[in-house]
């Protein structure tokens, strides 16, 4: 008895499925004619393609001159700068440099200030380590020069290039970094 329930629901179903197919293949027919009518009629406008320009390679000229980017270049340039009488740089290319000048000022960070003998001392932390400084020390990547120091933050005098390549004083804070709670 179940055998012949599921053999007439296997027969029922195989009839609606071959129904189903019959369906679409007229379906398909009647849309593989509009696309053939669409091919007869429409007629793509191409373009033909210009010939390609005939290419003559020069030879590059530019491999006898100095490399812009070169540090035999940018080390006369900075000792012309240096001999120059009013340069600010003169005084900076004779001194001998100062530990903290091998970091980037944004990568340090005031934590404190003390004072030792009267005096004010800031104390910055740089690669995790705390140092110490005081007024006249010399720090960051631009010839920065400690001019004050107070309980919340410490002022640079640093010598920078301005657009138009003129060496020109500006002023620079490390502010007091209070860490997060």
């Amino acid at each position: 008895m179940i055998g012949r329930r599921i053999a007439a629901s296997r027969v029922v179903l195989l009839s609606a499925m071959a129904m189903l197919l019959v369906a679409c293949g007229a379906e398909q027919e009647e849309l593989q004619s509009w696309m053939d009518q669409q091919r007869r009629e429409v007629k793509p406008s191409i373009q033909p393609l210009s010939a390609p320009k005939r290419f003559d390679p020069a030879p590059f000229t530019g491999a006898q001159l100095v490399d812009p980017f070169s540090n035999q270049k940018l080390s006369v340039a900075l000792k012309q700068e240096a001999r120059q009488p009013n340069s600010l740089l003169a005084s900076e290319m004779n001194r001998r440099k100062e530990p903290l000048e091998a970091y980037p000022t944004d990568g340090m960070a005031m934590v404190g200030s003390v004072t030792k003998a009267g005096k004010p001392v800031a104390l910055l932390r740089v690669d995790n380590l705390l140092y110490q400084v005081k007024l006249g020390d010399y720090l960051g990547q631009n010839f920065g020069k400690i001019t004050r120091i107070s309980e919340t933050e410490v002022v640079l005098r640093e010598i920078v290039q301005d657009a138009a390549g003129e060496w020109i004083e500006r002023t620079s804070t490390l502010a007091l970094q209070e860490k997060a709670r």
